[in-house]
């Protein structure tokens, strides 16, 4: 067991915090700790980034999906916690310089989930119904299988979008799945969207474990790292880089494993629903999996955006 403990930094977010405990108690044992000795070994640093302190509007009009990291990784890079544990799906395409996602867990349900009082599908929402989302992705790819939609603004940690849902603000909500089942409300969804028909956004259910690049081949990283989902996520990663995601990009994509093939779905939509251009395709794995899954993310993501062009971004009036 190293004499340094590991320290963890993560959002102060009820989901933040469980998913910090979780890879919390995966990194003592990692270290030979009981899970008693877990908060000794692996203590958590609790962060509050500008995406947690600014409610009121959508992340791209305040800088992105770098705000929920920014903070985080400030703390890195001066010393103060020695990694951190974030949701993949809200980190940026490429890490800071002196840093890198240097171990990625197995994957929970990658599927967005429907919520509503009032139907059990979003296809059996009435008319015009108020669809609350701050994501442009769940945005486009709604609109674009129901165009009368009221597509609202709904920021917030999951209890309180649950709340707002409860309280008549929007007739459904849309939520990732994976989160739902790490705060045990995986019972709340009336359905999940297939990933096939409407992928979700790259990396959606798999946990990313950031450090400084030079601690990356630390034992206990080794010990938390899942090999098939660090493959697909690849995969969905190299897309996201092809089409420089951003939260102003409404990005889909879903990557399998099929014996020694990936198999990769790649959409992007113009923020209104309106324009899809969709991808998909496989490639043999060889000897460097995950070189080969990046590959074909970025081949996929590529011609997306080839066909895509200026239609996929949100323009700001």
């Amino acid at each position: 067991m190293p004499t340094q403990p590991v320290r963890i930094g993560a959002r102060g977010s009820k989901l933040s915090l469980a998913q910090a405990g979780m890879m919390q108690r995966r990194i003592a044992a990692a270290l030979g700790a009981p899970p008693e000795d877990a908060e000794r070994v692996a203590p958590l640093i609790i962060i509050t980034t500008t995406g947690d302190r600014v409610q009121d509007r959508r992340l791209l009009e305040i800088g992105g999906k770098g705000l929920f990291t920014k903070e985080i990784e400030e703390a890195m890079l001066e010393g103060r916690i020695d990694c951190a544990i974030h949701s993949l799906k809200d980190m940026p395409a490429v890490c800071p310089d002196g840093l890198t996602i240097a171990a990625i867990p197995e994957r929970e349900d990658p599927r967005d989930a429907f919520l509503s009082f009032k139907a059990d599908r979003l296809e059996d929402l009435p008319q015009g119904a108020v669809l609350g989302t701050a994501s442009l992705r769940r945005q486009a790819q709604s609109l674009h299988r129901r165009r009368d939609l009221d597509v609202q603004m709904l920021r917030g940690n999951v209890d309180t979008r649950l709340a707002k849902l409860q309280a008549g603000d929007a007739d459904a909500i849309l939520l990732a799945m994976s989160g739902l089942n790490r705060l045990g409300l995986g019972h709340l969804p009336q359905s999940l969207i297939d990933p096939v028909e409407v992928p979700p956004a790259p990396g959606q259910g798999a946990l990313a474990i950031e450090t400084r690049s030079g601690d990356v081949d630390l034992p206990w990283l080794d010990a938390v790292r899942h090999h098939g989902t660090i493959v697909a996520v690849a995969a969905e990663r190299g897309a996201l880089m092809a089409l420089e995601g951003s939260c102003k990009t409404a990005i889909g994509a879903h990557a399998r494993i099929l014996g020694d093939r990936i198999h990769l779905i790649v959409e992007a939509l113009s923020p209104d629903g309106v324009h899809r251009f969709r991808r998909e395709g496989d490639a043999l794995l060889g000897a460097d999996h995950e070189a080969a899954a990046r590959e074909l993310g970025l081949s996929l993501g590529g011609q997306v955006l080839e066909e895509g062009g200026d239609l996929l971004a949100l323009h700001e009036a």
